[in-house]
C-alpha cells in the first residue's frame, strides 16, 4: 500500500515546549510509518522526529518574547522547495500562519496540494498585553492580524478549531465556516488523575497545611498576571489565608516573585510533578484571557481540582457555571475572590464541582481525535488523487 506523504510546517518542534507543541506530538507519536510518510520543517527541533526526517530552517528570536523563535525560509527557500518537491507531498500541514507558513501555503497552492491548519494559538488576544504602554496602536494591530489570519486561513482547506467560542470568533474575523471543524484537545487521564494526591509533597513546598490555590502557567503577561496579582493581594489583606503556588517559568517570571511575595514559585515542572500539584492542591486559578483552548483547566478537572478561571478564551467552554466550576468576569479580581471564598468556605460544593469536572474531563480522548486527524490526511490525499487522475 502506498504512504500517504505530509510535509508539516511548525516553528518549534520541541515536545514540552508549550501547549501547541505538546499537541503536535500527541499526533506525531501516533504517526502509523506503515501508513505514512512524514517530512518535517520547523526553525526550532532535533534532526529527527518519530524516525522522519525535520529540516531545521535558519531562525531568529522574537523580540517581544525571546523564548519563541521564527523561521525565515527566504534564506534557504531553493533548497526547501528542492526537498519538498524530492518528498513529493500529497498533504501540507501547517502549524502557524507565520512566514514559515506562509511559504508553506504558497507553495501548496502553486502544486495544488491541500492544506490542513490547527489553530493553536490566539494571537490576537495577546495584543493588549504587549501593546499596553502604546494603545493607540492596539486596534489598528488587532485589525491587522485579523486580516492576515483572514486572508491566510481562507485559503487552508480544513481548520481545527478547539471550541465553538473559538469558531465564532474566527466567523466574525472573517474566517469561512465551512472551512472549520471542531477538534478539540484531547489529554491523558492516567498521568492527571486525583490518584496522584500527595499532600505531604505539598506539606514540604509550603511548609503548612493551609488551603493551596495553583496557578499553573508560562508566566508571560498574556496571561493576565495584573488580576492574579489583584486576586493576590485581596486574598492577602482580607483572607482567609492561603497558599499560592505558582507553577511554572517566563519571561515575568522576576516581576511575579516581586508582586506576590508571600506565594511559592516552584519554576518548571515537568508533567508528573505538575500531576501531583493539581491533584493535592485544594483549587485551580486561572485568569487567562489569551487560550485557543486551555491544556491546564481540563489537566486541572481531571485530577479533581475545582476551577475557578476567567470568562474569555477558550477554557470557558469546559466550564457550566457552578456545576462543574466557576468562570468569573476576566479583569475583576473581587469576583474571582468571591468564587474562592465561596469553594473554601462550602466543602460540600467543592466535592460536586471536583466530581463534575472528572466526569466532564473523561470526555477528552487523545486516542479519537488522533484517529479523526489521519483520516482527514488521508481523505484529503485521496481527494488529490482523483481531482489529478
Amino acid at each position: 500500500m502506498e504512504k500517504t506523504r505530509i510535509a508539516f510546517f511548525a516553528e518549534i518542534l520541541i515536545e514540552e515546549f508549550d501547549g501547541a507543541s505538546r499537541t503536535m506530538f500527541q499526533l506525531i507519536k501516533r504517526i502509523q510509518p506503515e501508513q505514512f510518510e512524514f517530512l518535517f520543517i520547523c526553525g526550532t527541533g532535533p534532526d529527527d522526529i518519530a524516525g522522519f526526517e525535520c529540516v531545521k530552517i535558519p531562525a531568529v528570536a522574537l523580540p517581544i518574547n525571546t523564548n519563541y523563535t521564527m523561521a525565515l525560509p527566504v534564506l534557504v527557500k531553493t533548497q526547501i522547495k528542492e526537498k519538498l518537491n524530492t518528498f513529493s507531498p500529497d498533504v501540507i500541514h501547517i502549524a502557524t500562519p507565520s512566514l514559515l507558513g506562509a511559504f508553506a501555503l504558497k507553495y501548496a497552492q502553486r502544486r495544488e496540494i491541500p492544506v490542513l491548519t490547527i489553530y493553536h494559538t490566539h494571537f490576537i488576544s495577546y495584543i493588549d498585553y504587549y501593546l499596553k504602554h502604546m494603545p493607540f496602536l492596539i486596534n489598528k494591530v488587532k485589525h491587522m492580524i485579523a486580516e492576515n489570519h483572514k486572508a491566510f486561513y481562507n485559503q487552508c482547506n480544513q481548520i481545527y478549531v478547539p471550541s465553538e467560542s473559538m469558531k465564532s470568533e474566527l466567523t466574525l474575523m472573517g474566517i469561512e465556516t465551512d472551512r472549520m471543524k471542531i477538534w478539540k484537545r484531547g489529554m491523558d487521564t492516567q498521568l492527571f488523575s486525583p490518584q496522584h494526591k500527595d499532600p505531604s509533597m505539598l506539606r514540604n513546598l509550603t511548609g503548612n497545611d493551609l488551603p493551596t490555590i495553583l496557578f499553573a502557567s508560562r508566566l508571560v503577561w498574556e496571561k493576565n498576571l495584573e488580576t492574579l496579582f489583584a486576586i493576590y493581594d485581596l486574598m492577602e489583606s482580607e483572607g482567609p489565608k492561603v497558599n499560592f503556588l505558582i507553577a511554572g517559568d517566563g519571561t515575568a517570571k522576576v516581576a511575579c516573585e516581586s508582586r506576590m511575595k508571600n506565594a511559592i514559585f516552584t519554576g518548571k515542572v515537568d508533567h508528573q510533578t505538575l500531576s501531583v500539584l493539581y491533584a493535592s492542591s485544594t483549587l485551580f486559578l486561572f485568569p487567562s484571557v489569551s487560550e485557543t483552548y486551555g491544556n491546564v483547566v481540563i489537566e486541572a478537572m481531571a485530577s479533581g481540582l475545582p476551577c475557578v478561571i476567567a470568562d474569555g478564551g477558550g477554557s470557558k467552554d469546559f466550564i457550566h457555571q457552578g456545576e462543574n466550576g466557576f468562570k468569573c468576569q476576566p479583569y475583576e479580581p473581587q469576583d474571582y475572590v468571591d468564587k474562592i471564598r465561596l469553594l473554601l468556605n462550602d466543602p460540600s460544593l467543592s466535592a460536586n464541582i471536583s466530581a463534575q469536572g472528572l466526569r466532564e474531563s473523561q470526555k477528552m480522548d487523545w486516542e479519537q481525535l488522533a484517529a479523526v486527524y489521519f483520516n482527514d490526511l488521508k481523505e484529503m490525499a485521496f481527494h488529490t488523487v482523483l481531482a489529478t487522475a
